[in-house]
């Protein structure tokens, strides 16, 4: 008869005749992507064995001796000396192998009472994530203070902007700029929301009911830096919306990126000659000597579809899991380990992009008036002029349609032509028609006028220097 259960690192196998088939151990594995839990693994332990110890299971050198094993393990396993085996079946199982090799059977075998891989997975993968949230946010704060940066340096410089792709109006680039680094301050405001929901312990939840030991769950989450247990011990078990929101708030975060991407591959190319990148984040072709690809932002840009895929995965994993843990958990992390892998590489290369690439201000100011960009600044002087505005909106039409007919731009109409479109267009008109009158017209809240764009990098300068929570 097997007696699996005795054996180190087993974690479970007393009621069965036989250890399970080749296949499906292989399938249960975790550990070749799960060891990156192993010091979030130890430290749940650590706080385990101080609830055991206040709850009268163990003595208080038996309290120390485990955990100076603990510590040691995780010295061992810094250094190298221990590691995961491939027979190992996931983290927990290989540490508790370890555990035992430092500590003995007897006190080792001590450790696991009042817990079940349930409770310790969910609490792991938050304890992790929170870590990760920090080092993620500190790199999204890098690339909004070059963000901020660049814009202040580009105050004066004017640019067309768009809708559907199209001329639209003269914005400065500064506003611009700043239009990229806002979306990226939301994800951080989700960040920030997210601890608090990711902040609480499922420790004490046990397979799914909780235990009949008396371990305090309020202990184990103070000793993790958490703010309190977890309300219901089947949902703490059995949910990751925990782990899909943060995965949701990366690939927003990756969906940003990919967006200021497109610009920038736009920007790049010979037609635009807005931008000039770096040598140090372009790269050529193998067979056209004369390339400068923008491979940073394509990168980013086919990078967030691998982002928005993990995410996808996971939804599709939580969509029909009944109450309460599956192993169909299992699958919870690959998808957020390489959503953090991803973006912890891509960050830091679209920031350096961002920071060394030139703007050609000549071409920008050029085109900023271009496509009869200005048609709104008339349209909106005629209301001025007390014109409703449905009517400033057809002559405006009418003079655009002029210009297109006769090649000409908006400043380039002459006064008796003007007066022939409608004699509500008095050369006063041309007050208005100027891309930095345009610009410093816009001065309402959040527009492209100066006094607001400064506003804005204040704000954001604030943000950046207040830094992770």
């Amino acid at each position: 008869m097997s007696n699996r259960a005795g054996d180190a690192g087993a974690l479970w196998g007393g009621r069965f005749e036989g250890g399970p088939a080749e296949s499906v151990a292989a399938l249960s594995r975790s550990i070749h992507f799960d060891w990156r839990l192993a010091s979030y693994d130890i430290a749940g332990t650590r706080a385990h064995i101080k609830a055991l110890h206040s709850a009268g299971y163990l003595t208080v050198p038996e309290l120390e001796k485990l955990d100076k094993s603990l510590v040691q393990l995780l010295s061992r396993i810094e250094d190298g000396s221990f590691s995961a085996k491939p027979a190992d079946e996931d983290v927990h199982s290989a540490l508790e192998r370890g555990l035992i090799e430092i500590a003995g059977a007897e006190l080792g075998g001590k450790v696991r009472a009042g817990r079940s891989r349930n409770d310790q997975i969910a609490t792991l993968i938050r304890t992790y994530l929170l870590d990760e949230a920090n080092h993620l946010e500190s790199l999204v704060l890098q690339l909004i203070q070059v963000l901020t940066d660049r814009a202040e340096e580009n105050l004066a410089v004017a640019m067309p902007g768009r809708t559907h792709f199209q001329h639209a109006q003269p914005v400065s680039l500064a506003h611009h700029l700043l239009a990229h680094a806002w979306p990226l301050s939301r994800d951080l405001e989700r960040l920030s929301e997210w601890r608090k929901r990711a902040s609480l312990s499922p420790y004490g939840a046990g397979a799914l009911a909780g235990s009949t030991l008396g371990l305090d769950p309020h202990l184990v989450a103070k000793e993790l830096g958490l703010s309190g247990p977890t309300q219901n011990s089947m949902d703490a078990t059995a949910s990751r919306d925990v782990v899909a929101e943060f995965a949701f708030i990366c690939t927003m975060i990756g969906i940003n990126l990919s967006r200021f991407s497109e610009e920038i591959i736009i920007w790049a190319t010979a037609e635009f000659d807005f931008i000039k990148l770096d040598d140090a984040y372009s790269t050529g072709s193998s067979i056209m000597p004369q390339k400068k690809n923008p491979d940073v932002a394509e990168l980013a840009r086919g990078k967030s579809g691998r982002l928005i895929g993990n995410l996808t995965g996971l939804l599709a994993t939580l969509k029909a899991l009944p109450l309460s843990y599956n192993r169909d958990l299992q699958e919870d992390k690959e998808p957020v380990f390489d959503t953090v892998d991803t973006l912890s590489i891509l960050l830091p290369a679209f920031t350096g992009m961002v920071a060394t690439m030139t703007f050609n201000k000549n071409r920008l100011e050029l085109l900023a008036p271009a496509g009869f960009s200005l048609a709104t600044d008339v349209a909106e002087w005629l209301v001025k002029q007390k014109v409703p505005f449905r009517d400033a909106h057809e002559i405006t039409g009418q003079l655009v349609s002029y210009c297109e007919k006769n090649g000409l731009e908006l400043h380039q109409v002459p006064d008796n032509e003007m007066a022939n479109i409608s004699k509500k267009l008095t050369p006063e008109v041309r007050d208005v028609l100027s891309v930095s009158g345009s610009i410093k017209a816009r001065s309402g809240a959040g527009g492209t006028a100066l006094p607001r764009v400064i506003e804005q990098i204040s704000s954001l300068r604030k943000l950046v220097a207040k830094g992770v929570n």
